[in-house]
């Protein structure tokens, strides 16, 4: 198996292999000179001399040079303070040749041999003019490089919303893929303000708890299935990951709190997550004792249900102790006392079985001819007599218990 090295560069946490060659005994945090595919370069050593597999190589490994020189040391500090200046430089140059683009930063090389300016754009930007300005001004090798929005957070950096610098810009040192489905396996809201970053991309954080959501969520069916539980069939309501629990709505109303290994059958069911009401055949199959408050407050429930009455047998009021009877026996009186005394033992009072309107029914009287006849007839003394064509006098005739009128 190859000995390989693994040294990491400024700005990044990716490390890379490389062939310690003919350095010996590097040790973690060594400033080393390696040459890279950009050329050559001051790295860190990030993991000693060790042997790894053959699949873990990529591509052909690049010799470590030698040791960093306390030169190399001074003079890699002094060019890392002239790039602010160098990036405010670079900028006032954009905005006269008024390119579409954005400079995000500058990074010279250990020994000064080579200038790389970052920049972001939305599209592609012709900056040949600008690569000729800046080289003339700064006399050396420029290199510009356009990045993405990640990148751009990761070099200027940040606090993120957990309150910690950002993740890219101290320890992240490859970009994961992270989708919207991540998002929805975590239950987190799908508002791009509360899963993204300062970079306008969703959280590089939504992927690290995935894996693991995504086994306990593996366990338990999905949200709103009916199934099959050793209590009966019941609706998954809510799957708690962290708990990694479900709460079951059963027939009955109850809400049920169950682990994977009790929806399998292989735990017992404890008081604290069964349903608040069982039967005593369940209690035996589940070997389940509720506590006595539970169980107390379950028999007065179903006490107080045995207790109630259905609508349809609700006794009703009779109608003379209602206010309506009431107003109907008032005017009863009222018309017994406006009426005349029978003079015929044939004759029957106001209010008898027989009533006078031909199609009434017997034993019944008509309110509304009460109402009727409270208006006093006018007598014969008065010069009045009623029409003969009058159906209720040609009534009163033919029906002997209105005789006495």
């Amino acid at each position: 198996m190859p000995v390989v090295c693994g040294i990491k560069f400024r700005g990044t946490g990716k490390v890379y292999y490389f062939s310690p060659g003919e350095v010996r005994d590097l040790q973690t945090g060594d400033q080393v000179i390696v040459e890279t595919a950009r050329g050559v370069e001051m790295g860190q050593v990030a993991m000693p001399a060790l042997e790894v597999d053959q699949s873990e190589i990529v591509a052909d490994l690049k010799p470590i040079l030698r040791r960093a020189t306390p030169a190399d040391l001074l003079d890699a500090q002094s060019f890392r303070h002239q790039e602010p200046d160098a990036v405010i430089k670079c900028r006032e140059l954009v905005a006269k040749l008024n390119l579409p683009m954005k400079i995000t930063g500058a990074e010279y090389n250990y020994d000064g041999t080579r200038l790389t300016f970052f920049f972001t754009a939305e599209q592609r930007v012709d900056f040949r003019e600008l690569v000729r300005e800046l080289a003339h001004i700064f006399r050396t090798r420029i290199d510009l490089r356009q990045i993405g929005v990640r990148d751009e957070a990761k070099i200027m950096g940040g606090i993120g919303k957990c309150g910690r610098p950002l993740c890219c810009a101290t320890w992240l040192g490859e970009f994961c893929p992270v989708s919207i489905r991540m998002a929805k396996q975590q239950d987190l809201p799908l508002s791009p303000m509360e899963i993204s970053g300062l970079c306008g991309r969703l959280l590089c954080c939504l992927d690290y708890e995935n894996d693991y959501y995504q086994e306990v969520k593996g366990r338990f069916p999905k949200v709103g299935k009916t199934i099959e539980t050793p209590i009966g069939p019941g609706k998954v309501i809510r799957v708690s990951t962290l708990k990694e629990t479900m709460s079951v709505l059963m027939e009955d109303g109850t809400i049920i709190e169950l682990t994977a290994d009790q929806l399998a059958g292989n735990a017992t069911i404890q008081p604290e997550s069964g349903p608040s009401t069982l039967n005593e055949k369940q209690r035996q199959a589940l070997n389940v004792a509720l506590p006595a408050s539970r169980a107390k407050a379950s028999d007065s429930a179903q006490g107080e249900g045995r207790a109630e009455r259905p609508p349809d047998e609700v006794e009703r009021k009779p109608a003379s102790d209602s206010r309506a009877g009431q107003r109907h026996r008032g005017r009863d009186d009222e018309v017994a006392k406006t009426t005349t005394a029978p003079t015929s033992p044939q004759s029957k009072p106001e209010g008898s079985e027989q009533d006078a309107r031909p199609g009434s029914q017997p034993g019944r009287s008509s309110h509304r001819r009460r109402r009727f006849r409270r208006t006093p007839r006018p007598s014969s003394s008065q010069g009045q007599n009623p029409p003969a064509t009058n159906r209720e006098d040609e009534q009163g005739k033919q029906s002997p218990g209105n005789q006495a009128r």
